[in-house]
């Protein structure tokens, strides 16, 4: 038996939208001027070059510094001439930027910043487009919060979003080979947007739409060949470098591991039958261990919930899962989920309370490395102050998490779906009929009898 819902009305063209979704541009604008002025201290006020005034006056950034530590300032090409710790999409832009910079590390972020404020324009209007005309607004919350203006260059985290919010347009718009084409570009520049295909999938299966998968999948394979294969070639221990650092790494800031990985919590010594979390080879293994299970669980309640879940509901899951169990969560990573989060479920109780957390955690950090620091202690935070906003950012992003699974198993009560929508932003599922669900049969009283 299938269960066919009301399908969506068709998306508007591009012409009709865009004066639409302008203001949202322009809302984004500010807030990439607004992340600009955030940095002024560092930016204009040399604290970037000594001491620990870019923890203290909260305006570090990976950008500046590692001009000089990926020797770009020495004219050095991303993995030819050094191997770069990101995957090819940034080392892209690094090189860039470089090119445009002409030595100078200032001008260098400045391009990059430029960069990160278009894609932070071209992401909030795709997000606002991916929520549709009637819901366009709740794109605001990725244009102008706070959390994204103090995080927005940190690090070319915001590129990655702008694509992989491009890719997922292209899908709503059933568009397969460009969704897989601007994916497979997301996950090139940052891993995570490969966490999409696993809700893709999913849905696939759900409703055995395969083809708009395949084809999507096979775009993104082509494509992510194509950007990656000539740096292979050309150098392939450079190009392997931000996969081997990121197996290697052990636990590191944000984390909920590196929590676990102190040899005291909160002033508590820790058990000695825990001491192997500690160690970096098990916490990688319980780390992919971790995130297995939670996507085990995304796929059941995938298949199992009553009614098909929205394909920005699962991105939104396997996500937050990615983050939760990953052996480092850098404050920058807010920009990765807030486009999803607002996607997921634009009710502003538990979306403020979570960034409200990831604010607390922004200063935290810098506070606790600049208590890091030899003689400096005075200037900055210790362990239980810390660790009180990583538990606080993780605790609100889990019962965000609740909530989305809740609204999930009671669609009703997904603010989404009122006035007989099913899934906007679904593309190819928007309006499917179910070909697997995963119930528990229960027998009626004439089958009892019979």
């Amino acid at each position: 038996m299938t269960t066919r819902t009301t399908r969506s009305s068709p998306p508007p063209t591009v012409v009709y939208w865009m004066p639409l979704y302008l203001p949202i541009g322009l809302f984004a604008a500010l807030g990439a001027v607004l992340a600009y002025l955030w940095k002024y201290p560092c930016r204009f006020g040399g604290v970037w070059n000594g001491g620990i005034g870019q923890y203290t006056h909260f305006c570090y950034t990976d950008i500046y510094p590692l001009f000089w530590v990926e020797k770009l300032v020495d004219g050095k090409i991303p993995y030819i001439d050094y191997p770069v710790e990101y995957p090819v999409g940034i080392g892209g832009l690094m090189e860039f930027a470089r090119r445009l910079a002409g030595g100078d590390g200032l001008r260098f972020y400045d391009v990059t910043v430029f960069l990160m404020g278009v894609s932070l324009i071209a992401g909030a209007m795709l997000v606002a487009a991916l929520a549709g005309q009637g819901r366009r607004w709740d794109a605001l919350w990725y244009a102008v919060s706070p959390a994204v203006i103090l995080c927005a260059y940190i690090n070319w985290d915001l590129a990655a979003g702008a694509l992989a919010l491009g890719g997922l347009l292209a899908w709503s718009k059933r568009r397969p080979y460009l969704a897989g084409a601007l994916l497979a570009l997301a996950v090139a520049t940052k891993f995570y947007p490969l966490m999409f295909f696993g809700a893709l999938f999913l849905l696939t299966v759900r409703t055995a739409r395969w083809v708009p998968f395949l084809k999507t999948v096979a775009a993104a394979v082509v494509t992510w060949l194509a950007v990656n294969v000539p740096i292979m070639m050309a150098n392939f221990d450079g190009w392997k470098r931000f996969y081997a650092f990121s197996s290697e790494r052990g636990a590191d800031w944000g984390a909920i591991w590196f929590f676990f990985s102190k040899s005291e919590w909160f002033t508590v010594p820790r058990p000695e039958w825990l001491a192997f979390l500690g160690d970096g080879e098990s916490l990688n293994t319980m780390a992919m261990a971790a995130l297995a299970v939670l996507l085990l669980g995304v796929a059941v309640l995938a298949l199992a919930a009553p009614r098909r879940p929205r394909l920005m509901q699962l991105c939104f899951l396997a996500l937050a899962a990615f983050m939760i169990t990953n052996k480092v969560w850098s404050p920058q990573y807010v920009l990765w989920l807030v486009p999803f989060a607002v996607l997921a479920r634009p009710r502003w109780g538990a979306l403020a309370a979570w960034m409200v957390a990831e604010c607390w955690y922004f200063f935290s950090i810098w506070l606790y490395l600049a208590g890091q620091v030899p003689d400096s202690g005075y200037a900055g935070i210790g362990d239980p102050a810390y660790f009180m906003s990583v538990w606080a950012r993780a605790i609100t992003l889990i019962v965000l998490m609740g909530f989305v699974v809740r609204d999930i198993l009671r669609p009703e009560d997904d603010v989404i779906r009122e006035g007989d929508v099913d899934d906007p932003s679904g593309g190819a599922f928007d309006g499917a009929d179910d070909r697997l669900v995963l119930r528990r049969r229960i027998a009626t009283p004439a089958a009892e009898v019979s």
